[in-house]
Parts: structure tokens; C-alpha cells; sequence
């Protein structure tokens, strides 16, 4: 078997004259050129470039590596001296050698060896970028501020049950925090029970801040400080359900004992109207001189609804054919009620006014401005509202009812005196329920039960006529009551 040429060498003390002039010699692939001051340290010539390399046997295998090219790398260490010390300024291959031979005689294979230092290296430097990643972070979990953190909750509100949040509760968490400005039409909005706490960082609200908060807004708004409070501990609730927010507010920010020690308690409204008022209230409601406030105000005495829910009701949803209404419902996601003769007339003259064009000069107008018109989809339409809809009627009514000299009385107030009046008749308390909107207690009712719509509409007429009859109010249709009978027994 032919043995495998080795490569030429030569040795010979190492400098920066002989490595210039060493060449690898014609015909051959490499030539080597071993330093006698570092018997290990080699230059290797090829026919292209020359670099230095070490070369030693570890447990019987030889080890080589290489140093680096001979332009690049120097014999040895260049040193600088500093007052009484001493540092190597750029490492010589000599050096580096002799570093490679106490690794080696230690029974230590360089190349593990680097490579370990490089692999903990680069595990520092991993360290070091995720511990600065997480302190930036931290930093900007301990920035977030009240108002930014509180846009995320509405952003996207939990759900209850399967139901997210209804018009008017999203309605009032806007409100609370809104900040105060003044609107396009001059008019300035209050800020809101809860702004002077939006741009403080959710990592400082604390108990003691809260607390200040309380009192410093309590004496000047009780009923919505107190509301505040309670959206601001269902806030609190939430941010530490999410992993961006746990933990940056105090865990007894909105402590319980707050609302117990300095909030007021919460009366319950007891504003209603009594039988003998009735004619003063429709009176000094239909003096009204907007039609779409008046109408409104009747609409909730006379269906029981919530103020948003008949705020938002659209043309679709009411049918004259079969004397109907479908209510958005905040319970129940929507229900039908009947559509009562009196409201029915009510609301076919809310119709004409709504489909009758504008003067001639009025769409003039319009169109001067880029716009077109058409008629609102709202029931009670408002042109000066950025929705479109109804959106405060009272202080119209406020006004309507001081005239009248009748106290004061709420709007949710009318939906009150419809569950309340509604017992002259003696309606069963399951049909007030329905048409309300809200299910029947078990005091109440015994047994829960749908009603069909017909049903329905003969109790909720005998209720519009009897209260039209206490109001003066003549109206020919609301007078042909249909006759009582008996409910199907529930099964």
C-alpha cells in the first residue's frame, strides 16, 4: 500500500521577513513553516494564501487549528503600560499558542473549549437581551395609564351569560371617563366622575388614591360617584384577568369597605305618576313644541319600555298592519309588544312628517351642502343629534311638568307609573311583565308563560284606554276595549 506523501516543512525561528518571503513550492498542494521559538506554531502556505495554524496531539489525534491570516494576526502580543500597568493591547499567535499547549497538556481540547465560551457567550448575551426585554416591558406595563388600559376594556367588554353589554351601559362607561370639552355647537361637556383619575398609571391606583377620588367627587355628584366606583371595581375585576394588566393596580383598590364608609347608599326611585296627575302630565306633554318629544314621552307611559329601547326603535320595526312593535330588548336581545290604538295614531303622524320632503329651499340647501335627503330610519328622528335619534328629551320634559306644577319625575320614572297604573285594571302580573320586558318573580307569577301577541293586546289596550279615559283624552279607537277572556291555563 502507497503511504501518503506528507506535505513539506521546514523550521526555523519566525519572522516577519521570513513569513513574507516563504512560498508554497511548485507542484505541491501546501507547505508548512514551524517556528522553533513555539515548536507548535506554523505557517501554512497554499498556492493563494498563507495563515498561521497550531498543531499538537491530544489522547493520540492530532489537533489542528487554525490562528488566523498571516496579514491579519501578529507574532507577538503588542503590550501597553499605563502608569504601573500592564495590558495586552492585541494577542500575538505566539501567545495564543502557548494557551492552546496548556489547554491541551490539561487534557483540554481547545476546540470544545471554544466553543463552550462562545455557546456561554451567547447565552449572556440571550440573558442580557431578555432581561433588558423584560425590564422594557415592565416599564411600559408600570405606563399604562388608567384611560388607556380603560379603552381596551371597552374595546372588547366581557360577556355575561352569552350577552355582551347593552347600548346604554357602554353608554355610561363613556360617559364617567369622558374628559371635558366643548362641542362643535358651543355647548361644554362635564367631565366625567372618573377623569381625574385617567391619567394617572394603573400601576398607582391604590386604595389611598381611590379614596381620595371618593371624597373629593362624592359632595359634588354622589349618584354617579357612586356608579363610577362600582364600573371602576368591574374594571379592576377584568385588567386582572388579562396578563398586560394583572398586577399593576393595587388587589384593594376598590375595596368593598370604600363604598360602605363613604359612598351614599342608593335609593330606590319611587317617582311616579298618580292616577289624579294624569291629565296635567298629558297635558303639559302635548304643549310640548317638538312632536317627536311629545310622542316619545307618551311612547314610554303608555308601552312601559326603557328609555334607550324606544329611543332606538326604526321604522322596521314597527308594523301597522298587524299593530305591532319590536323592541330591542336589553334582557331578552328583542320582543314584540302591541302596537295600542292611541300610540298607533301617535306614530302614523310621526310617519307623515318623517316621509314628507323638505321645503324646496330647504333641499336647495342640502344639496348646496354635497348631501341628499331622505327619510330618517329612526322612529323619533333628531336633526341635530350626531346618531340621528332622540337622544335627551329631558329636559324638555323637566320643563313641561315644573310648568305644569307637577313634581318632578324621572323618564324611567314613566316606565314605573306604567307597571303601576296598569294595577287598576287588574292585569295579570305576568302580561306587565312581558310587555315590560322582564321576566315575572316567582311572587309574582307562579308559573312563567309566553303570551301570544293577541293576548296581550287586549290587556295592553284596556291599559291605554283606562289611562287615556283619566287623562280627558277622547279617542275613538282607544275606546273600543276588547272584551276580557279567560288565559289558557298553564301547563
Amino acid at each position: 500500500m502507497e503511504r501518503k506523501k506528507r506535505e513539506p516543512a521546514y523550521k526555523e525561528r519566525l519572522t516577519p521577513g521570513r513569513i513574507d518571503d516563504f512560498t508554497c513550492p511548485p507542484g505541491k498542494q501546501q507547505a508548512f513553516l514551524w517556528d522553533t521559538d513555539t515548536p507548535n506554531l506554523a505557517v501554512r502556505a497554499t498556492a493563494n494564501a498563507k495563515s498561521f495554524v497550531f498543531e499538537r496531539k491530544l489522547n493520540g489525534r492530532t489537533i489542528r487549528i487554525t490562528l488566523g491570516n498571516v496579514k491579519s494576526r501578529v507574532l507577538n502580543s503588542v503590550w501597553s503600560t499605563e502608569g504601573n500597568s500592564k495590558r495586552e493591547v492585541e494577542q500575538g499567535v505566539r501567545e495564543q499558542a502557548r494557551t492552546l499547549i496548556q489547554l491541551i497538556d490539561a487534557g483540554k481540547d481547545p476546540r470544545q473549549v471554544a466553543a463552550d465560551e462562545i455557546a456561554a457567550e451567547n447565552a449572556k448575551r440571550e440573558q442580557e437581551a431578555a432581561a433588558e426585554q423584560a425590564r422594557q416591558k415592565e416599564a411600559l406595563r408600570n405606563s399604562v395609564t388608567v384611560e388607556k388600559a380603560w379603552a381596551q376594556y371597552l374595546a372588547n367588554p366581557p360577556m355575561k351569560k352569552g350577552k355582551t353589554w347593552g347600548e346604554r351601559h357602554l353608554a355610561d362607561h363613556h360617559k364617567v371617563m369622558q374628559q371635558e370639552r366643548t362641542k362643535e355647537n358651543g355647548k361644554t361637556l362635564t367631565a366625567g366622575a372618573l377623569a381625574s383619575l385617567a391619567g394617572l398609571p394603573l400601576s398607582e391606583l391604590t386604595k389611598e388614591r381611590v379614596t381620595e377620588w371618593i371624597l373629593a367627587e362624592t359632595p359634588k355628584r354622589p349618584t354617579q360617584t357612586a356608579l363610577a366606583f362600582r364600573l371602576l371595581r368591574a374594571f379592576l375585576n377584568w385588567c386582572e384577568s388579562k396578563p398586560e394588566f394583572k398586577g399593576l393596580a393595587a388587589s384593594d383598590a376598590c375595596d368593598s369597605s370604600l363604598s360602605k364608609q363613604y359612598l351614599p347608599e342608593v335609593a330606590t326611585k319611587q317617582d311616579c305618576l298618580q292616577r289624579e296627575q294624569l291629565r296635567l302630565w298629558f297635558d303639559a306633554v302635548k304643549g310640548i313644541p317638538n312632536p317627536t318629544i311629545a310622542a316619545y314621552l307618551q311612547g314610554l307611559l303608555i308601552t312601559g319600555a326603557r328609555r334607550n329601547e324606544l329611543a332606538s326603535l326604526q321604522w322596521e320595526d314597527v308594523d301597522f298592519q298587524w299593530n305591532s312593535l319590536t323592541i330591542r330588548d336589553k334582557v331578552e336581545g328583542e320582543r314584540t309588544i302591541p302596537l295600542t290604538p292611541y300610540l298607533a295614531s301617535i306614530l302614523k303622524d310621526l310617519k307623515r312628517r318623517n316621509d314628507t320632503p323638505p321645503t324646496v329651499r330647504r333641499l336647495k340647501a342640502l344639496k348646496e351642502n354635497g348631501n341628499d335627503w331622505t327619510p330618517s330610519p329612526w322612529v323619533f328622528s333628531s336633526q341635530t343629534s350626531a346618531t340621528g335619534r332622540l337622544e335627551e328629551p329631558s329636559i324638555a320634559h323637566r320643563k313641561a311638568i315644573a310648568a305644569a306644577g307637577l313634581p318632578p319625575i324621572s323618564l324611567h320614572g314613566l316606565r314605573r307609573s306604567f307597571n303601576t297604573l296598569s294595577e287598576w285594571v287588574e292585569v295579570p302580573a305576568g302580561v306587565v311583565s312581558q310587555i315590560m320586558g322582564h321576566k315575572p318573580s316567582a311572587t309574582a307569577e307562579k308559573h312563567y308563560k309566553v303570551r301570544p301577541l293577541d293576548l296581550l293586546r287586549m290587556w295592553h289596550t284596556r291599559i291605554e284606554a283606562w289611562i287615556l279615559e283619566q287623562a280627558g283624552i277622547e279617542h275613538e279607537e282607544a275606546k273600543q276595549v276588547p272584551e276580557l277572556v279567560k288565559e289558557p291555563a298553564a301547563r
